[in-house]
């Protein structure tokens, strides 16, 4: 060991002190301030007032698809280009780059799914103002105004959004050095680029050179900045509006909250060693979107740029804000409240889709038409998680999955973190103590359980180590400024990193997931990619050099996409083993807009504390409302040791939660459910088998998520637009529609306060059926067993109650369908079945029922007669919630007619028919009469 931590260097030993010690804080004296990021404090300095940016309304071009503008900057005379386009589905593109580079400026590449489809833009008025153009229906209108710059689009006599109204466009124009000492960065078009770009004024170019326009040094690191300066920024006015929501990942409330009195929200991809709570710093991901909502509607503003990215948030009042003379007749009171919004970004261009909505379902359903929808999991991943850093060898696995058989509890995964290789070698196993992995594998394949073993993004540089000589042979590894390959320190010690922007890159990262290239894998081991920000331990603020190279790019320009491009070849990788047949599970700790196709994400490094536990809830919101809906945070909290009571509320929160997994630190004491008294591991067991019972609920949520991107877990607002007192709740949630989720996060708590919504809703309580109505604030009294969840009346729920050891053994069970009438008596809620675990179900290979009530008859229908898949399944028990005593039931199925047995509780008017026993495949109908 001491020859090993010799070769780790001291870097790396002062980093592992931190991480293995005794010290539980995050050091911000690590990650940059706004004040310390030279590109941010610049544009931040900019203050809003009137815009140097004019409309060269002579240059407008106008196609069936596209307007095109020249915008020029007065005090520079540097000109932009101006593209605005109409998109299906009410959207909005406004892209805005420089009209001769210097250059060609990065734009970000393989986040859409497809280059969005166009809708024809008319040209309604135009005068030396500005212009006016239709945006078809609703009397939707975009206003181009001319001096200054601004940007309105307009329904009838209500501004939605406003682009430029506080003035904050910048635009950093690539620029020739003038200090002629140091080396000017190739051009590759030299014969086109603007004059105007030279025509800087020397002085102040002087002392810029000083704001870190040229170079930037932070703590030891000095960014050599060879191309200059080059940020854009823009502001956004949302009149009528004062919740905004999304822009994660940020440990933080779901609300957004104005930045005016610190730092703005960041934006750039980062291990974060311990992170804070309730702050706007940076964490593992970045999804530049965010959602603005109010009692009339809901947009988004979708800012595609894949560098380090600020975002500022105030509060205004729209009158404050100058209207130019081509709005002057849809101005509205001055006392209408509005959030500005500014963005930020340190290179790239503007590129910006406006999401029109107006409904929070019409939102969703216009970002996952440009970034796709989440990825369909398989079934198995939705059940239980269990993980440690590290289950130290093969019969410590062996011993923790009979653990679970032993006391009872279902699990579907057991996981393998970094000290499962062979010396931090990715793809290959520790000789000894995972010697025989497939024997290891087998043993979980007979038991129908998973494996999950990590795989992370940086290569120990070992010429004895095969993933590491074929990168270097093919010259895929990141190049530093220099050309040489980038090194950083990371897990192995001396790591490189491979280039996963590039496509031959990845597909030789997924190739090597095929079985005779991971050495030890079978069909039921599956991925982790964690530190893929990337995490460089010696390297500025704990990730790459800005200046290190991705072919013709630097890394400033594509960082906060690393981690997607890890996901997407370990995801294909997975997909191509099978020969495309089994769907993949990979788990991603960085992420960005598009993530969600590949996987799941999770929170990163939390702590055992109970602000941790609450912090999980709008963590997760925040994801779900931009497309990534298979989120979870470590159970049990990752750092330090929860108290036996902080462990089973944690239990109980993510059972409830998408991604349900725990994990823990390497110096922690073990935690397998079972570890602290028979009294705990009855409560933990509880809330795992909960989460079995209603795996079909789960799964056809997900079903849900990837036909229409949809969130899986939800807040209030959504399913409750009107209602502002669900606006800014994050103590609870819904789980699709009719799920509502109160979890308790106090210590020591003896009951809860939840909002049940809807004044003409009913809610029944699923563990004492107790009804209650909507539009209250319900007290709840609780013990150590409660875990507050409702039904909404009006749903069915399918769920399984024969919980078994593991998801794949309850495939064949019955269902239990939970009828919950509402105040009308009807209810309505579907069933989705099909393997669980390959892509099947593309070939029209599933169920997909409809179960309804309605006239005291409850029927299940076919929602799709054109699919093909049969179960062995069937119905065998249905529960109405808020029934009436029938005298008799009749069930009607294919094979004729029958009466059914049933109970019935007055007390609680709940009716129980028993063994009505038909397929859960065939159409059939109960009557009760």
């Amino acid at each position: 060991m001491a020859t090993f931590t010799e070769r780790m260097g001291p870097v790396l030993l002062v980093w592992l002190a931190v991480c293995l010690g005794g010290t539980w804080a995050v050091d911000k004296g690590n990650f940059k301030t706004c004040e310390q990021s030279a590109f941010c404090k610049r544009q931040r300095a900019i203050k809003p007032g009137e815009s140097p940016y004019r409309a060269l309304l002579e240059t407008m071009e106008l196609t069936n698809t596209r307007l095109t503008l020249q915008l020029i900057n007065d005090n520079n005379k540097v000109r932009l280009l101006l593209e605005l386009y109409r998109l299906q589905g009410n959207i909005t593109r406004v892209k805005i780059n420089e009209l001769k580079p210097l250059k060609p400026r990065y734009e970000v590449p393989d986040v859409l799914i497809r280059e969005p489809p166009t809708e024809p833009l008319s040209l309604l008025s135009q005068d030396e103002n500005g212009v006016v153009l239709s945006l078809g229906p609703e009397s939707q209108r975009v206003i181009v105004s001319a001096r200054p710059f601004r940007l309105d689009i307009v329904e009838g006599r209500d501004v939605l959004m406003s682009l430029n109204s506080r003035g904050l466009l910048g635009f950093e124009h690539l620029r020739m050095r003038k200090d002629t000492s140091q080396a000017e960065p190739e051009t590759d078009n030299k014969e086109g680029a603007d004059p105007a770009n030279q025509d800087e004024n020397t002085k102040e170019e002087e002392e810029k050179v000083e704001d870190g326009m040229w170079e930037e040094t932070f703590k030891s690191h000095t960014d050599s900045k060879p191309n200059g300066p080059s940020a854009v920024s823009l502001d956004f006015s949302l009149p009528g509006v004062e919740h905004v929501y999304g822009i994660p990942e940020h440990a933080d409330t779901l609300k957004l909250k104005t930045t005016d009195s610190g730092d703005p929200y960041r934006l750039y991809n980062l291990d974060v060693f311990q992170y804070e709570l309730y702050n706007p710093m940076a964490l593992y991901g970045a999804v530049p979107v965010m959602l603005a909502h109010n009692a009339q509607r809901t947009t988004g503003i979708f800012w595609l740029n894949a560098a380090e990215t600020w975002v500022d948030i105030s509060s205004n009042t729209a009158g404050k804000t100058v209207f130019g003379k081509m709005l002057d007749y849809v101005q509205g009171s001055s006392e209408t409240p509005q959030t500005d919004v500014r963005w930020i970004s340190e290179s790239g261009i503007i590129d910006v889709f406006l999401m029109l909505g107006p409904t929070p379902r019409e939102v969703f359903s216009q970002y996952a038409s440009l970034t796709g929808t989440q990825a369909f999991p398989p079934l198995a991943s939705l059940g239980y998680h269990q993980c440690r850093w590290n289950y130290n060898d093969q019969e410590d696995v062996r011993s923790v999955d009979a653990g679970f058989d032993e006391h009872d509890i279902p699990y579907d995964f057991i996981w393998l973190d970094i000290e499962h290789t062979d010396g931090k070698r990715y793809f290959t196993w520790d000789p000894h103590k995972f010697a025989s992995p497939k024997e290891m594998l087998q043993g979980l394949m007979d038991k129908k359980r998973k494996m999950v073993a990590i795989v992370d993004p940086h290569i120990k540089i070992d010429t004895n180590y095969k993933i590491h000589n074929e990168i270097s042979s093919r010259g895929f590894y990141v190049k530093n400024k220099d050309g040489g390959d980038y090194e950083g320190w990371c897990w192995p010690g001396s790591a490189g990193y491979p280039d996963f922007t590039r496509p031959d890159m990845r597909a030789w990262w997924a190739s090597q997931f095929a079985y005779d290239q991971y050495e030890g894998a079978m069909e039921n081991l599956y991925t982790w990619n964690d530190m893929n920000e990337p995490s460089v331990f010696n390297g500025p603020e704990v990730t790459m050099h800005k200046d290190a190279l991705h072919g013709a790019w630097e890394h400033r320009d594509v960082h906060n996409l690393y981690g997607l491009y890890v996901h997407m070849a370990t995801a294909q990788g997975l997909i191509e083993r099978s020969g495309g047949v089994e769907r993949p599970f990979v788990l991603t700790r960085a992420f960005f807009a598009g993530s969600q196709r590949y996987g799941a994400v999770w929170t990163g490094d939390n702590a055992a504390e109970w602000d941790h536990l609450k912090i999980s809830i709008p963590m997760c919101l925040s994801l779900s409302l931009v497309g990534i809906s298979f989120c979870g945070a470590d159970v049990g909290g990752f750092f330090k040791s929860p108290s036996t009571e902080l462990l089973v509320r944690w239990y109980q929160t993510g059972a409830y939660q998408p991604f349900f997994r725990a994990h823990a630190h390497l110096d922690t004491p073990r935690r397998e459910p079972w570890l602290f008294g028979p009294e705990n591991t009855a409560l933990i067991r509880e809330a795992v088998r909960q989460r079995y019972t209603f795996l079909p609920y789960w799964y056809q949520l997900f079903y849900l998520a990837y036909h229409t991107g949809e969130p899986v877990m939800r807040p209030l607002w959504v399913e409750y637009p009107q209602d502002p007192a669900t606006f800014a709740l994050d103590d609870e949630f819904l789980l699709g529609r009719d799920l509502l989720v109160h979890p308790v996060t106090e210590e020591g708590a003896r009951g809860v306060t939840a909002y049940l919504p809807g004044k003409d809703e009913v809610w029944f309580d699923i563990h004492t059926f107790q009804k209650h109505n909507g539009g209250q604030n319900l007290y709840i009294p609780v013990t150590m067993s409660s875990i507050p969840v409702f039904q909404r009346g009006g749903s069915i729920i399918p769920r399984k109650l024969r919980v078994r050891r593991s998801s794949t053994c309850m495939e064949d069970d019955p269902y239990t369908l939970y009828v919950a009438l509402n105040n009308q008596r009807t209810a309505e809620g579907e069933l989705y079945i099909d393997d669980g675990h390959t892509f099947n179900y593309e070939k029209k290979e599933f169920i997909h029922r409809r179960f309804s009530f309605s006239n005291n008859v409850l029927s299940s229908v076919n929602l799709e007669p054109e699919a093909q898949f049969t179960t062995k399944s069937w119905v065998e028990r249905i529960i109405i919630l808020g029934a009436s005593n029938p005298s008799t039931i009749t069930l009607r199925t294919a094979d004729g007619i029958n009466q059914l047995e049933f109970d019935f509780d007055a007390s609680m008017s709940v009716l129980t028919i028993r063994k009505p026993g038909m397929n859960a495949g065939a159409d059939w109908s109960v009557s009760l009469q």
